[in-house]
């Protein structure tokens, strides 16, 4: 029977996979790909944080190989985003902001208490929260032949990992899984929107 803390990881897992699968193939459908060539970008996109994750903690395989619901769920999302692919395009504008945001936040949270619950250090928890919640969407970005969002978007690794060191530091200070998980999750996801939205950018270094 599961605990507390892992039913809580894996329903932000799931969930996580499913927005970021849906803003993944939501890129796709702005870069013209095909069918095809949307859903393996909304998999990427939706898979590849978790699996950097696992095998950094030594939990192999991972999850989105050992559980057939990573990948039907991130499948089916791509399809469904390609079959009403209208409605997506009248969201466009704010949507892929906010699923980014959202997926952001519930991968954060779920990196982070599931690197806990294998035992790896508080402040290394929270990094590989960060890897979690940045992973997909730097490998869909290497796809699409583009600099990785990570890099250069407006406080967006630092949202995740404040978001995961948010959850990790509730959680230590005895707060119950799910409160720690909301706490960490909505610090994230507003930091990440408040960033966008003042356009907050972390120090930079004029070209050479």
């Amino acid at each position: 029977m599961r605990t507390k803390a892992e039913v809580v990881v894996l329903a932000a897992d799931l969930a996580g996979t499913t927005v970021f699968a849906l803003e993944g193939a939501i890129v796709g459908m702005r870069h013209g790909l095909d069918l095809l060539g949307v859903l393996v970008v909304s998999l990427v996109t939706a898979v590849g944080g978790g699996i950097l994750r696992d095998l950094l903690i030594g939990a192999a395989p991972p999850n989105a190989i050992r559980d057939w619901r990573y990948p039907a769920l991130a499948m089916l999302t791509g399809v469904a985003a390609f079959v009403f692919h209208a409605a997506a395009r009248d969201f466009a504008g704010m949507l892929p902001t906010m699923l980014d945001a959202a997926g952001l936040s519930l991968f954060a949270v779920a990196g982070a208490q599931k690197a806990r619950l294998y035992g790896v250090r508080p402040f290394i928890a929270t990094l590989m929260g960060a890897v979690t919640g940045v992973g997909g969407g730097a490998v869909r970005d290497m796809l699409l032949a583009q600099v990785p969002v990570v890099l250069h978007a407006d406080v967006y690794a630092t949202a995740a990992w404040l978001g995961a060191a948010v959850a990790v530091g509730t959680r230590s200070l005895g707060l119950p899984p799910v409160a720690a998980a909301v706490a960490g999750g909505g610090a994230c996801f507003v930091l990440r929107l408040l960033a966008v939205w003042n356009d907050w950018h972390l120090p930079t270094v004029p070209v050479w």
